[in-house]
């Protein structure tokens, strides 16, 4: 059973940074992407940014330039780099790990951003 627990959340005053880690269970090596995912109060789930296997990167263009994914294989983590934060980052992020037989969720952690 995979499993994919987040960490890193946190309240962050206005232009600072956070770290998320994406622990995943069993081999990352059986994803062929992953990614973070946010979820802000009364608004649709969206990409935030993601990353094949390959190494491929892609980001959503609101946090093009601000965010970074990552990962460490000889972790089994994923990260999400996030610089330069904005009130409207604040949102429940979410991993995700994409494989062929379907889509794998962490539980969220919440990111709060104000000051």
């Amino acid at each position: 059973q995979v499993q994919l627990v987040e960490s890193g959340g946190g309240l962050v005053q206005p232009g600072g940074s956070l770290r998320l880690s994406c622990a995943v269970s069993g081999s990352i090596f059986s994803m062929y992407a992953m990614g973070w995912y946010r979820q802000a109060p009364g608004k649709q789930r969206e990409l935030v940014a993601i990353m094949t296997s390959g190494g491929i990167t892609n980001y959503a263009d609101s946090v093009k330039g601000r965010f970074t994914i990552s990962r460490d294989n000889t972790k089994n983590t994923v990260y999400l780099q996030m610089n330069s934060l904005k009130p409207e980052d604040t949102a429940v992020y979410y991993c995700n790990g994409k494989r062929t037989v379907g889509d794998y969720w962490g539980q969220g952690t919440q990111v709060t951003v104000s000051s």
